[in-house]
């Protein structure tokens, strides 16, 4: 059941954090530690605690190799919701739950403690009722999963073919030095690492994000090439009137995650023009293992607001207005529980996004809505993502639907008045349709993208 690497020769990982770096003969034996660790236990698939640290990445590379299904959730995730999982998904074991050092926390009932630094976790003993099928290699939860738990199989082609296409679409060679600007367990986050292990470059596991100082010393450091980013990053970037010139070694930005307002694409491009950088917008989703189009940087002008073209080895469609894509890194198919593991692929390498769009004549895609994100106004339906981009220049704002209105959350202060009279301008529907709410900060998600069912339940006079 093993897998091929995706390791590079050549690829290296430098964590600040630890003071270690590897390569080469170090990393490989740094691997193959991790593989025998994992070796030892009765099969099935598992789940990692997954940080921007060595020991995350070594176990998400040591299983792969062995082709052992791993499902990545956050570093943070406490005890009780890791064993939720286990019991969700019928896995074998819970690693990482000691960051390669003694688990602290008892197992629940059902598993032991395995104290190997290269796991730290818990070990289901007996039988599993369900062997994980051949082809699965990684499970992630997609972007907004809350409630139900809910995961997206992803096999090891997928996984690779997607980090090799995107290391062509963007250029990637064993020149690059990345850092780990979004976490590991996002899709996007995930791809960053893949596809720079994948072309022998280097990556910088930090820890904290933009916000932390820590991150642009070892940018700087290091040498770091490049930066990725969804909205809220380029927002914060924004915030902080970052430049450039600040981080010299960087030339390549990358955003993906959901929409960049049109006001931080005209923004970030004239920064790259002046620092003599690329952008590159692009459009994902975890159902794709990462990333599914590319604009590259040299159309970002005469094409803007488009999210590109489909990556090598993808191909675009619209049916009825929703984007279908096709391509060897479409997922197998959504796992709710144990029996869905030993799924084969469902989904034959094509994928309806869900999200309505339009391609034009030269094959880029221009993205105009989501099916679900509709909401109604006195029985007139409304698209949610429409009403978002209406109020681009006013600041972060977030869309929902309440009953027979539609609700807007934003941090900015712009005055209440003035954001309802633009509403029933654009929309042409009656002021008491809509209802503005300030906030200080909207919640957010780990990988940056609003908490739309949070932010919901912060206010149920307007749902039921």
């Amino acid at each position: 059941m093993g897998s091929e690497t995706l390791v590079a020769p050549g690829a290296r990982l430098v964590a600040p954090d630890e003071g270690r770096a590897l390569a080469g003969a170090g990393l490989r034996r740094e691997i193959d530690r991790v593989k025998a660790a994992l070796d030892r236990l009765p099969w099935g698939a598992v789940a990692s605690r997954t940080a921007p640290c060595l020991s995350s990445v070594l176990r998400l590379l040591a299983a792969f190799e062995t082709g052992r299904p791993i499902m990545l959730v956050p570093p943070r995730s406490s005890e009780g919701q890791v064993a939720a999982l286990a019991e969700s998904f019928g896995l074998r074991a819970v690693l990482g739950l000691g960051d390669g050092e003694q688990v602290r926390e008892g197992p629940p009932a059902g598993f032991g403690v395995d104290d190997d630094p290269a796991l730290s976790g818990w070990v289901r003993s007996g039988r599993l009722d369900v062997t994980p099928h051949d082809d699965l290699a990684l499970l992630l939860t997609t972007s907004g999963s809350t409630g139900a738990a809910k995961a997206v199989r992803l096999s090891s082609d997928a996984v690779r073919s997607n980090a090799v296409s995107i290391g062509t679409a963007l250029g990637i060679d064993a020149h690059e030095v990345a850092p780990t600007s979004l976490p590991l367990h996002y899709s996007y986050g995930l791809s960053v690492l893949t596809s720079h292990l994948q072309a022998g470059a280097t990556v910088v596991l930090c820890d904290g994000g933009v916000l932390s100082p820590g991150f642009w010393r070892a940018v700087d450091e290091h040498g770091a090439t490049s930066l990725a980013g969804v909205p809220h990053t380029y927002e914060t970037l924004d915030g902080l009137r970052w430049k450039p010139g600040r981080n010299p070694t960087l030339r390549t930005l990358t955003q993906a995650g959901g929409r960049l307002a049109p006001r931080l694409v005209r923004r970030f491009a004239d920064l790259a023009d002046d620092g003599g950088l690329r952008l590159f917008v692009m459009y994902g989703q975890t159902e794709a293992t990462a990333r599914m189009t590319v604009l590259p940087a040299e159309r970002l002008r005469d094409k803007p607001g488009s999210v590109g073209c489909a990556i090598p080895g993808g191909r675009l469609a619209i049916d009825e207005g929703e984007v279908v894509y096709h391509g060897p890194n479409v997922m197998l198919g959504y796992a709710e529980g144990p029996g869905d593991l030993a799924l084969g692929d469902e989904l034959g390498g094509t994928l309806r996004t869900g999200d309505l769009g339009r391609l034009d004549d030269e094959g880029f895609l221009w993205l105009t809505g989501r099916r679900s994100r509709v909401g109604k106004v006195f029985g007139t339906r409304v698209d949610l993502d429409v009403v978002e981009r209406a109020l681009d220049g006013v600041g972060p704002v977030a869309a929902l639907d309440a009953d027979d209105r539609v609700v807007v959350w934003s941090e900015s202060d712009a005055d209440e008045n003035e954001v309802l009279a633009r509403l029933v301008r654009e929309f042409a529907l009656p002021r008491a349709g809509f209802v503005v709410r300030r906030v200080t900060a909207l919640p957010r998600l780990p990988n940056g993208k609003v908490d739309y069912q949070r932010l919901r339940a912060t206010d149920p006079r307007w749902t039921r």
